[in-house]
């Protein structure tokens, strides 16, 4: 297998996308932005899950990239920086990669095609196309629980034959199909968790990382997890994961990105905690809870 793309690995950052009185907030956007620019991650994903991809319009994910682009520029962080894409007609989902040929993207993130549920040799020959339509690197998302249907090992590895499918945000939610994997991947084609929940064990297992929404808070104690543990320092690791094992339970208690915006807009991070239908904004209860585990997170920065 050639190497021409860099593997992915590390903390990668679904970026949720700020919104006001309906439209996109640009402001928030480059606050947002700069802000992670300054924390230690290693990769950022656009218009994905997190980010409401499914709401946003093509210009307004046009206008994310650019924004996410120029303020990376100028706060001289050079990171990779990926599309969220998903699609049930392979046609469309070409066009697409067509149309965004020009954008400051550095490649993209795509979910496997939801609701058909096509056969394992639909699922890959619907990459194949798709990485024969692009110069750009892709890391395919399997999330059958979203999707209804699971990429299997071995289309997925046939499919990681390939130069430009670098990676896998692997949320199969089968233990068995994850480790089977790291054991027989290809060198250079990389596995990210996307089970925040899981990302301690993911990385003891051998994964090169994950793609996290809740490290939009702690990000930096999921950088040291990471960290610890590429050093093989598992007590280090251990410790710092007990020290934010908590916030993928309440940041997933009522539909994500809700919660994660309501910690951000708390912290003064965007604006506005709004979200777009059907998403919907959190409960007063769960708005209690995050204020008081913020409240925490504070006396922890301080201390």
């Amino acid at each position: 297998m050639s190497l021409p793309y860099a593997t992915p690995s590390g903390l990668w950052l679904p970026l949720v996308t700020p919104f006001r009185d309906g439209a996109l907030d640009v402001v928030s956007l480059r606050r947002l932005v700069h802000h992670y620019a300054e924390q230690p991650i290693d990769g950022l994903i656009l218009a994905a899950t997190t980010g409401e991809g499914l709401t946003l319009d093509e210009a307004e994910a046009a206008q994310l990239a650019a924004v996410c682009a120029a303020e990376l520029q100028a706060a001289g962080r050079r990171i990779p920086v990926y599309l969220g894409l998903s699609g049930s007609d392979t046609r469309k989902v070409l066009a697409v990669l067509e149309r965004t040929r020009d954008w400051p993207i550095d490649g993209y993130l795509i979910a496997c095609p939801y609701y058909t549920r096509p056969s394992q040799l639909g699922m890959e020959l619907h990459f194949a196309a798709l990485a024969d339509a692009t110069a750009r690197p892709l890391m395919i998302y399997n999330i059958p629980y979203r999707t209804g249907v699971n990429l299997g090992n071995d289309a997925l590895l046939r499919l990681a034959e390939r130069a430009n499918i670098v990676g896998l945000k692997d949320c199969c939610a089968d233990t068995l199909q994850s480790v089977d994997l790291l054991w027989q991947r290809p060198r250079g084609f990389a596995v990210l968790t996307g089970e925040d929940a899981l990302f301690y064990s993911a990385l003891v297992q051998g994964a090169d990382g994950g793609i996290l929404a809740s490290a939009h808070v702690e990000t930096t104690v999921f950088v040291q997890i990471a960290a610890h543990v590429r050093a093989g320092n598992q007590p280090a690791a251990l410790a710092a994961w007990s020290m934010v094992a908590d916030l993928p339970r309440l940041l997933f208690a009522e539909p994500s990105p809700a919660p994660i915006k309501h910690w951000l807009w708390r912290e003064g991070l965007i604006d506005s905690p709004e979200v777009r239908l059907p998403i919907t904004p959190v409960s007063d209860d769960l708005a209690s809870r995050i204020d008081r585990r913020l409240a925490v997170s504070r006396l922890g920065r301080v201390a």
